[in-house]
């Protein structure tokens, strides 16, 4: 089968719960409705090409990859290879989110001055290459000789190429070379930034590059209840919050320095105290949480800008539930 790129809905599960676990949920998420799961990349969870190939065997349609790997913490041709294994294995429905790397756990690994625009646009610019039984010689921010595939993926070049980011040149790098941007963000109002990026972006993008597609790559929480569902949205928030550039914080009039106080108290393994400092401002900016009809009116406010949607984090205070209720908030929303 041929997977095609473009505007989509899909939900990203994190491999912090056991493989058996992970798997369930990528499969009832296929039952759900959504048409890709992506699953989260930190190198202190579940390795997640684990547990994607295993999703590979137990679904038929859902689109497969992760969400979003980086070039850090293993080769960019380890990399290339093991999206390319997916591919195989899933029958071409692999797809593979790259990005920069999430400063926290890039601190672990002594890469945090590693994370920019150009090892993130060498890696798949590479991984292309490989997919198309090339041979490559590269010497910029890694190193190859003379490296192939013994292989050829289903897609071969084609498997699709999302970039997770929200700085500006990233954006802008998306649109001109990949195949579509992961964009961190719930509320219109940075979906309507992102897609400023992305048109300027596009203005240099080749014709022969097809399709782009913008998704938001968003934080849900709903749930019948609303304020059991706000309350689920503290902690990925408090994340959110603490690491959002001056910009965004100003863009939705929050406190920069309440924002600062939740970082040095997640920094500090303090994070109850963290999350009671999360203010109602700070989940309507960085969640789209509430019950199932708030969270279509945000779904909907969103898609204005954007073409597709992942839903992430917490997604609810019942998983299972949640993923039921968000596909039903998005089919309301289109």
């Amino acid at each position: 089968m041929t997977y095609v790129p473009g505007a989509r809905f899909g939900v990203e599960l994190a491999p912090e719960h056991p493989v058996e676990r992970v798997v369930e949920l990528g499969v009832r998420a296929e039952t759900a409705g959504f048409e890709d799961v992506y699953l989260s990349v930190h190198y202190n969870n579940r390795d997640p090409f684990a547990a994607l190939s295993r999703l590979a065997v137990e679904t038929s349609d859902i689109g497969l990859g992760p969400g979003v790997a980086n070039p850090h913490d293993r080769h960019p041709l380890t990399l290339a290879s093991q999206v390319a294994t997916l591919d195989e294995a899933s029958d071409g429905r692999a797809r593979f989110g790259l990005g920069p790397g999430d400063p926290s756990t890039m601190r672990n690994l002594d890469a945090v001055d590693d994370r920019g625009l150009r090892p993130v646009l060498e890696t798949f610019k590479t991984a292309r290459q490989l997919w198309a039984g090339e041979r490559v010689d590269h010497d910029g921010t890694f190193a190859a000789a003379d490296a192939g595939l013994n292989y050829e993926p289903p897609q071969g070049d084609a498997i699709p190429v999302h970039i997770g980011g929200e700085g500006p040149h990233m954006c802008r790098m998306a649109a001109k070379h990949a195949d579509g941007l992961l964009f961190n963000g719930s509320h219109p109002d940075d979906l309507a930034w992102a897609r400023d990026q992305v048109n300027d972006g596009l203005t240099e993008r080749p014709g022969d590059r097809g399709p782009f597609a913008l998704a938001a790559y968003a934080s849900v929480s709903v749930a019948e209840n609303e304020a059991e569902a706000r309350e689920a949205a503290r902690p990925p928030v408090a994340y959110i919050a603490a690491g959002a550039a001056p910009p965004v914080l100003t863009r939705h009039g929050l406190d920069p320095d309440r924002a600062g106080q939740v970082g040095d108290l997640l920094s500090a393994g303090e994070f109850q105290e963290a999350f009671d400092l999360v203010t109602p401002e700070m989940v309507d900016a960085f969640c789209m949480a509430g019950d199932v009809t708030t969270v279509a009116d945000r779904m909907t406010a969103v898609l204005d800008h954007a073409d597709g949607l992942v839903v992430g984090s917490p997604l609810g205070p019942d998983i299972e539930t949640a993923l039921t209720l968000a596909s039903e908030a998005y089919d309301r929303a289109t």
